[in-house]
């Protein structure tokens, strides 16, 4: 017992000082903003928000509707905006912005534009300031739905500040006598219910001397108007000259009411911004805690923590709580509101691979609460959700809805009807939604009455053959679990499906027609077609849930890790194809100079962990030291290609603690190389999970033994149960490979094919 007692004290204590610790010192919010549309290195914006929370702050750089809106390369700003955005290439919805204005009132987006220096420009998690070169400073902290703005103005200038309407309908309402702003802007592209709104309420703390609306089609300005309504209405406000003006701003997506509730409910006790920033810092270095490393470099603690922060805003909060605390939401997929908890803001193609199994060690409670919403999702719509921003975007492939699903169930997440789940996911593999191509299934019919997604008679078949066969494996794993037998014989038959696009000749997964001939003129390294964002080099390993089976159709394990190391080895030149130009995901490949391998995008972000299964460990430790530290940094620069809500931040994160989740749907993750020479995960049941790397450092990146609770450990994985359960697993790492150890059959990962 006194064992047990000094151990909770220590626990405890640890947690204390965890919790005073700066983490937020590490992160850089800038970290991938030097993107475009040729090369992106992240695809991000300075993000000014809490964990997962509803809504997110930035500066904005780029014109209204832009979806690049904020570059690192651009020197002026036009406003610092409520953002939701997921990616450039989605843009975003239900923005509007504020722009302080000094001297002269002006409207127009382009013309109040005003420079600006990434020297005097602080970003971040919780506090964004930036001083521009008309001497206004612009200060930001948030709340989950909500912020704290401050403009300081130049003395002896008028001051003004802007609200701006975006790019569709608006609404706003001016109260004097309040000091208040309320109204509403509802643009977005994926907001298929007509009553979608955003509903705000801003509160100033100084008073108005003047005030109007005006509209930024052709920037008309009513002065002294107090309401307006229509297309891109916004607002302005002048106060005395010189004024250090304060806002507090937050939104709902219920009514007015509720947005003046979010606003007395988050920032109701702060009085100042310091205060709120102070809120926030506290909030974000608790939860950066989580995660506790020692040793590295200070670049490495500022590369993962930078990373964790960008891991950790999607899926975010579509759901707000009620006047007794109760959550509801208004739902983008039935336009109705409804009881509970809703999330949105994440395309399931990116994030199954990481992202969402990183939440299920962190937020296992936050990921059975999206279990069930999930669900929710799929009685008001019709369909599970596959990229949610916020209403059903249908965007890229797969169904992998399924698959968190799964995950969840096996890792002990139950807050779900599984039956429930496996019906929806039955509804979507044997349909085609109205939204696009992960909307149920492109080539469904083909799939099930061929074995394989025919070329090209459907676009991108071959990709979409393998991802609906991890799924129906998913679907398989669940039905099997809870005695579903039904569902576990159609998915059995499906689940293999990957077999019939491999051909042996040229010993990669290749197009096929319908009368099952390959396409021609194959080339691996040609990108498109049968392929999505990628070539054949990328797609022959996304065999996720069967790594033995593909081992044997390559050859054995000899010739399985000759061709990993050939993805390496090869030249990083590639074909156009069907795209017609080089798209960024190919510039990224380019500039990464590791061959083949293009980390910049998802389908080949597990292959380097794919040598555990094939006798050569030593090998994924190598490779992924390496992609962690030629690939990544704290920067501007900071990634090899769009971060995608959370995914490749969270491929970080993961392989900075020494492991991957290659098959999402198991129990299981794959051992890499961790960075740090100790890591504390502070889990949410109170427990703590150690990961101690002794001797590590930048070349002793290999794992020589390894002890899990004082035991020796020999295999290439853990088990979820290991690390939630608490404990710790030991390695002792040296500069050359031990080729001897987790070579036995049982040391392997988890494949459906027995060696």
């Amino acid at each position: 017992m006194r064992i047990k007692v000094l151990f909770f004290v220590g626990v405890m204590m640890c947690s204390k000082l965890f919790a005073q610790t700066d983490l937020v010192k590490y992160v850089n919010t800038l970290q991938g903003t030097n993107s475009s549309f040729e090369l992106t290195r992240g695809n991000t914006y300075p993000t000014t928000g809490l964990p997962f929370g509803m809504n997110t702050w930035t500066p904005q750089t780029g014109r209204n509707g832009d979806g690049w809106k904020y570059q690192y390369t651009k020197t002026t700003i036009r406003g610092f905006q409520q953002a939701h955005q997921c990616s450039s290439w989605s843009n975003d919805y239900a923005v509007f912005s504020f722009m302080p204005v000094a001297g002269k009132l002006v409207v127009n987006e382009d013309e109040r534009a005003t420079g600006f220096s990434h020297a005097k420009e602080t970003a971040k998690p919780s506090y964004y300031s930036v001083q521009l070169d008309n001497g206004i400073t612009s200060e930001i902290a948030p709340t989950e739905r909500g912020a704290h703005l401050r403009f300081t103005f130049p003395k002896k200038q008028d001051s003004y500040v802007v609200l701006d309407g975006y790019t569709r309908m608006s609404m706003v309402k001016i109260i004097p006598e309040k000091r208040m702003i309320i109204g509403y802007v509802n643009n977005g592209h994926q907001t298929q219910q007509s009553n979608f709104k955003n509903y705000f309420v801003a509160v100033f703390d100084k008073p108005f001397i003047a005030y109007g609306t005006w509209e930024n089609r052709k920037n008309t300005v009513q002065s002294g108007k107090d309401s307006a309504q229509g297309e891109g209405v916004g607002s302005y406000i002048q106060f005395k000259a010189g004024e250090k003006v304060q806002i507090k701003v937050a939104s709902s997506y219920i009514s007015i009411e509720q947005a003046q509730l979010n606003l007395q409910k988050e920032l109701g006790s702060f009085k100042t911004l310091d205060d709120t920033r102070k809120a926030a810092t506290n909030v974000w270095n608790k939860y950066l805690s989580q995660i506790m490393v020692e040793g590295g470099s200070e670049e490495d603690k500022a590369t993962f923590y930078s990373c964790f922060f960008r891991a950790s805003l999607f899926a975010r909060q579509f759901f707000e709580y009620d006047k007794d605390g109760k959550p509801y939401y208004y739902s983008p997929y039935d336009g109705k509101i409804h009881a509970g908890y809703m999330y949105t803001d994440t395309g399931f193609w990116d994030t199954f691979r990481g992202q969402f199994p990183l939440n299920t060690i962190l937020h296992p409670q936050m990921h059975g609460r999206y279990m069930q919403a999930l669900l929710d999702a799929h009685d008001q719509c019709g369909w599970l959700p596959s990229w949610s921003f916020p209403g059903e975007g249908g965007s890229m492939i797969g169904n992998h809805a399924i698959s968190l699903l799964t995950d969840a169930w096996v890792k002990g997440i139950r807050t779900f009807d599984p039956n429930k789940a496996l019906a929806a996911y039955f509804h979507e593999a044997t349909n085609k939604g109205p939204w696009g191509p992960a909307n149920g299934r492109h080539g469904w019919k083909e799939y099930y009455q061929l074995g394989y997604v025919p070329y090209p008679e459907v676009g991108e078949a071959t990709a979409k053959t393998l991802e609906y066969a991890y799924d129906d494996f998913c679907g398989y794993q669940l039905a099997k679990d809870v005695k579903a037998p039904f569902y576990a014989d159609v998915f059995s038959r499906q689940m293999y499906n990957y077999r019939n696009v491999y051909d042996s000749a040229t010993g990669f997964m290749r197009g096929k027609n319908a009368k099952g001939e390959w396409t021609k003129n194959f080339d691996p390294s040609e990108w498109g077609g049968p392929f999505t964002e990628g070539c054949a080099w990328h797609w022959v390993w996304s065999v996720f849930h069967d790594e033995q089976g593909l081992i044997n159709m390559l050859g054995g394990d000899q010739k399985f890790v000759s061709k990993l190391d050939s993805v390496f080895s090869q030249p990083n030149t590639f074909k156009v194809g069907t795209y017609g130009r080089p798209i960024h995901e190919m510039t990224e490949m380019v500039m990464a100079n590791m061959g083949q391998y293009a980390h910049g995008n998802q389908p080949i972000q597990h292959m380097i962990y794919l040598y555990n299964y094939a006798g050569a460990p030593w090998k994924a430790q190598f490779h992924a030291r390496e992609v962690m530290k030629r690939l990544y940094n704290a920067t501007e620069n900071g990634y090899p290609g769009d971060e995608d809500q959370g995914q490749t931040s969270s491929w970080y994160v993961l392989s900075a603690l020494g492991f991957y989740s290659v098959c999402p749907g198991t129990d299981q993750y794959v051992i890499g190389s961790p960075v740090f020479s100790k890591v504390t995960i502070n889990l949410e049941n109170g427990k703590q999970f150690v990961i101690k790397a002794n001797g590590n450092n930048n070349s002793n990146v290999y794992i020589q033994n390894a002890a899990l609770n004082g035991n020796v450990y020999t295999k290439n994985f853990i088990r979820h149960e290991d690390i939630v359960n608490g404990g710790l697993l030991e390695f002792n790492m040296g500069d050359k490979p031990n080729q001897s150890r987790g070579l036995q059959k049982e040391d392997r990962p988890f494949s459906l094919t027995e060696k």
